[in-house]
C-alpha cells in the first residue's frame, strides 16, 4: 500500500508530507538539466506503468516500486519523477489519492533517493556482476524503507491503525526480494549497453 488513499491520514501527517514533498520536487527540478530531461521522462513513465499492477496481499496490496533503481539513474530527480506519476494515477485512474500526494512522494522516492545515493559510487565502480549485486540490495533497502515509512504515516495518523502499519511493513518482504532480482537484471543490462547513465548518478 505505498499509495496510500485519500481519507486515511490525519491532516497533519498530510500537510507535513506536503510540504516535504515540495521541498524535495524543488531540489529535484534544480539538479535537472535538457539533456537529463528525456531520462527522467523515461523512467518516470516505467514507474508510472508497473506501480499501476497491484498484487493483493492479506490487508494491503503490492507492486514494484524500481525506487532503487530510480535513486540510482536519477538521483535528485527521482522526485518529480515520482510526482509526475503518482499524479498522473490519481487523476486518470483513481489510484492513490490528491490529497496524499505529497506523503507518497516521499514514502515512494525518499527512500530511494537515499539508497541511490549510497550505492550509487559502488554501481559505478564496480564490475558487471557486482553492479547487479550492488543494485539489488540498493533496491531491497528502497523497498524496506519505504514499507517503513508507510507504516509510520499511518501510525502517526493514529495509534489505531497500529497492527495494520506492522502487516503493512510485512507485506513488502516478498516485494523485497522480487524488486532486488528485477532491480539487479536492470542494473547488469545497463552497465553493459549504457554504463554512463549508472556513471552519471553519482553527480546527479
Amino acid at each position: 500500500m505505498a499509495h496510500i488513499p485519500d481519507g486515511v491520514l490525519s491532516w497533519p501527517v498530510l500537510a507535513a508530507g506536503g510540504v516535504a514533498a515540495a521541498a524535495a520536487v524543488t531540489l529535484g527540478v534544480r539538479a535537472l538539466d535538457e539533456q537529463r530531461i528525456p531520462r527522467v521522462a523515461i523512467v518516470a513513465a516505467a514507474f508510472f506503468a508497473l506501480s499501476l499492477f497491484s498484487i493483493p496481499l492479506g490487508p494491503s496490496s503490492v507492486h514494484l516500486l524500481l525506487g532503487g533503481l530510480m535513486g540510482l539513474i536519477l538521483g535528485a530527480a527521482i522526485f518529480p519523477a515520482v510526482l509526475a506519476a503518482l499524479l498522473l494515477q490519481a487523476v486518470m485512474f483513481g489510484f492513490g489519492g490528491l490529497t496524499s500526494i505529497g506523503v507518497n512522494t516521499i514514502n515512494i522516492a525518499l527512500p530511494g533517493a537515499i539508497a541511490g545515493m549510497i550505492f550509487a559510487p559502488l554501481v559505478a565502480q564496480a564490475d558487471v556482476a557486482r553492479a547487479a549485486l550492488y543494485g539489488g540490495i540498493c533496491a531491497a533497502c528502497a523497498v524496506l524503507g519505504t514499507g517503513l515509512m508507510v507504516s509510520f504515516s499511518l501510525y502517526a495518523s493514529s495509534p489505531d491503525f497500529a497492527a495494520s502499519s506492522r502487516i503493512v511493513v510485512f507485506s513488502y518482504a516478498p516485494l523485497l526480494i522480487v524488486e532486488a532480482l528485477v532491480t539487479g537484471f536492470c542494473v547488469s543490462f545497463v552497465k553493459r549497453v549504457k554504463p554512463e547513465l549508472l556513471a552519471r548518478a553519482r553527480s546527479a
